[in-house]
């Protein structure tokens, strides 16, 4: 959030560092309105990665040192392939051409560093598509190892089904020249939502994904790669256009939903509408973040009062034990909601430990990650108003979607009675999306129970953000 006297605001779009070298109103999606399923698949948990007993792959790899990783990388290629002989007529009109060459080198290895694209691989942390000469190279020895310690096998397809993606692009004609490379980026993560569908549903030979447990680290692998936090017109860190946390896993939910058709509709105009007035670059003097304290939690409140005006706002209580006393709904620490008393109790050591910008899975946390768990509780007492349940696995999707909506708004700041300006800064979203994804408060119902896939508590809040329309949250999630 931004914050300030006469600018306080809530920051939830993360930073990001683009690893990877290649190169959402957003098109239709399939509403998403089961909390136990995923695009049509009941959630499940289970194995996730490399199959026992996979088909051999398809494919050889230049300068391989025949280890792991580098067969895991090119079953992953030879897999994506697969895919893409079966689907890519139907999708785009045309013949699908294989990659012509697969090239593997260690970053590490200065003394024996080759080329790759015109750039020496000494250094090289990365993974792309070169069109130069139709290949597709990674780093074995930094990033794939990196990505698969962190978020499991199915990363590493991921990386490389992206990087495929654009050689999908390139032969398919979807771009004319001097396209921005914002568009190839979010194109690329949708294509490849598209074979990770494919690998979900039980199509693939090598690969398998369970849709719970499986497809949110998969999901949290996507955000791991995202881009800088700008400032003015200058770059605050090294990295490509991939874009937001928030913007990449929506385009990856476009083509896991609605297959690679729908990634022909993410064009230049179609990610300027979808953006909107959504902050992407840090002002003057802004950090994007505003430490949790009983100032700034009061202030959130009352910014949710002025945008929604309640006819009986909730009352606020810093005293974090009056959650135990609720006697309609169990404590959710750290904040609570108790529709018997109208109350949102908040333990504000917590709720500042939550907000805390650290380095974890996602690697996005910060003060929004904690004022989007605030701001889901007022909109329980807002569906308390209206007498809507608030105990329903559909009552916590709901409440996500209703989170998203306020965020949205809050892109225009609102001043409070106390002199604060609370408003959305660029890094915002992704916090928010990485709470979600990693604990899933913010769309938990009354009593903290939510959606256990990721993915639906993603697309909930997504709705919200690209709606903003509270009504089109209570219907479409009743």
């Amino acid at each position: 959030m931004r914050h300030g006297r006469a600018p306080r605001l809530i920051a939830v779009l993360l930073s990001a560092t683009a690893l990877l070298l290649g190169s959402a109103c957003g098109p239709a999606t399939t509403e998403l309105t089961d909390p136990f399923e995923v695009a049509g698949m009941p959630v499940t948990d289970g194995p996730s990665g490399l199959k026992a007993g996979a088909s051999r792959p398809s494919r050889t790899v230049t300068n391989s040192d025949g280890g792991r990783i580098d067969v895991l990388a090119v079953q992953s290629v030879s897999d994506v392939e697969d895919y893409w002989t079966g689907v890519f007529d139907d999708a785009f009109g045309t013949t699908f051409t294989p990659v012509r060459q697969l090239v593997s080198w260690d970053a590490e290895q200065g003394g024996g560093a080759r080329s790759f694209c015109g750039q020496s691989t000494s250094g090289l942390v990365n993974a792309a598509f070169c069109p130069l000469d139709s290949s597709i190279g990674w780093d074995r020895g930094v990033l794939l190892p990196s990505l698969k310690q962190s978020y499991g096998e199915m990363a590493v397809a991921m990386v490389l089904a992206h990087e495929y993606g654009h050689s999908v692009q390139h032969q398919a004609e979807l771009n004319p020249a001097n396209t921005p490379t914002l568009v190839a980026e979010q194109q690329a993560d949708c294509l490849a939502g598209a074979y990770m569908r494919w690998v979900a549903a039980g199509d693939s030979r090598r690969f398998t994904l369970s849709t719970g447990d499986g497809l949110n680290a998969l999901l949290a692998s996507v955000i791991s790669f995202r881009d800088p936090l700008l400032r003015g017109n200058t770059v605050v860190s090294r990295g490509g256009e991939h874009g937001s946390a928030f913007e990449r896993i929506s385009a990856f939910q476009f083509g896991f939903t609605d297959g690679p058709a729908t990634c022909k509709g993410i064009d230049e105009e179609e990610i300027v509408e979808r953006r909107g007035d959504l902050p992407v670059a840090l002002q003057r003097n802004e950090t994007g973040n505003w430490p949790v304290s009983r100032e700034s939690v009061r202030s959130v409140i009352a910014a949710m009062n002025i945008l929604f005006q309640p006819a009986v706002p909730p009352r606020l209580t810093l005293d974090a034990a009056a959650a135990a006393r609720c006697p309609d709904a169990r404590p959710t620490p750290p904040v609570s909601f108790c529709p018997d008393t109208n109350t949102i109790a908040v333990d504000l050591a917590g709720l500042k430990k939550l907000g805390a910008a650290r380095t974890g899975p996602t690697g996005l946390t910060g003060d929004n990650t904690a004022y989007s768990v605030l701001i889901s509780r007022y909109m329980l007492a807002m569906q308390h108003a209206v007498g809507l349940p608030l105990d329903t696995p559909e009552a916590g999707l709901r409440t996500a979607c209703l989170t998203g909506v306020a965020t949205r708004k809050l892109a225009r700041q609102v001043n409070t009675p106390d002199g604060n300006t609370v408003a959305l800064t660029a890094g915002d979203l992704d916090e928010a999306v990485a709470g979600l994804l990693t604990n899933g408060l913010a769309a938990g119902d009354v009593n903290g129970q939510a959606a256990t896939a990721g993915f639906a508590r993603i697309d909930a809040f997504r709705t919200g953000v690209l709606g903003d329309n509270k009504d089109a949250c209570f219907n479409r999630f009743p």
